[in-house]
């Protein structure tokens, strides 16, 4: 927004602002936490930029921006073993086109931890299998970034760089019209999988499976190997490495190697108190 578009707008008063719904902090109805949390959100980044545009309202933007977020449950982190790992990737048929389309897709994504519209935004010419293998993309803020791949990924994606280019399309994981995939087409072939999967591995069966949780296990996988939480955040392009701790309070065995270090407690045997000879003595005096 310009300044002159901004100065076409009808003033805001600081009743109506700070005295409602949103001043007192309270969900509209029919809205949960969360997105009450959002909207809170979006309104306090509109103010900060206006408090540059506009100083003269500097007393009405502080009070908006004083408006305290609503808290809310906040769940553990949903990943996937490397058996329900090993079982998704395993069930695409890769004797047709789809399949092993889909087997890479998967791979890719279990592996790198990409986002999904990182994922599907991928052009062919992101991957480069020579040394230092690496898919580059570009993730939220149009930040770039170069994610490695294991020998086994880059082998998937060396085969699979080898099919004819379906009608011209540039992008890597192309749909049967050339174009590329979406996001519901992908959570639908992951589904589709899952409850193939789910037939040799029953974990999967009470699981909740989307493209989102594949990114998860691909942190949880490096968090076990000893990965460090900085090194993690980078990996999977977070702004801030708070975001990457709360991998760390859903490792459960991690806690648990913590709690092997310390000592435990022994209940010892009760023995009965035998006092010195300077408290008989003390008492012996009263």
């Amino acid at each position: 927004m310009s300044r002159r578009s901004f100065r076409r707008c009808q003033p805001i008063s600081a009743t109506p602002m700070c005295g409602t719904r949103i001043g007192t902090s309270r969900p509209v109805q029919n809205c949960c936490k969360r997105r009450h949390g959002a909207s809170i959100g979006a309104i306090r980044s509109f103010f900060r930029f206006v408090s540059f545009e506009e100083p003269a309202h500097s007393a009405l933007i502080q009070r908006v921006l004083a408006i305290p977020s609503k808290r809310h449950d906040k769940r553990q982190v949903h990943f996937l073993s490397r058996p329900e790992i090993e079982a998704i990737l395993a069930a695409p048929d890769r004797t047709t086109w789809l399949g092993r389309r889909d087997h890479a897709l998967l791979l890719l994504a279990a592996q790198t931890g990409l986002r999904l519209s990182e994922l599907i935004g991928l052009d062919r010419d992101a991957i480069h299998l020579g040394a230092g293998a690496h898919v580059r993309c570009v993730g939220k803020g149009r930040k770039e970034r170069c994610t490695p791949l294991t020998t086994h990924a880059r082998a998937v994606l060396q085969e699979w760089l080898k099919e004819p280019v379906h009608r011209g399309s540039k992008a890597l994981f192309p749909n049967v019209h050339g174009g590329r995939l979406s996001a519901d087409s992908v959570q639908a072939l992951l589904a589709k999988y899952v409850r193939v999967a789910s037939n040799n591995c029953r974990s999967l069966a009470s699981k909740r499976v989307s493209p989102h949780v594949l990114r998860h296990s691909a942190a949880m996988e490096l968090l076990q190997a000893g990965v460090d939480s900085s090194v993690i955040a980078l990996w999977l392009g977070h702004e801030s490495i708070e975001t990457t701790q709360t991998y760390l309070h859903a490792h459960l065995a991690l806690k648990e190697a913590t709690l092997a270090k310390l000592k435990p407690y022994y209940r010892g045997k009760r023995s009965r108190f035998q006092p010195n000879d300077r408290l008989l003595a003390f008492l012996e005096a009263l």
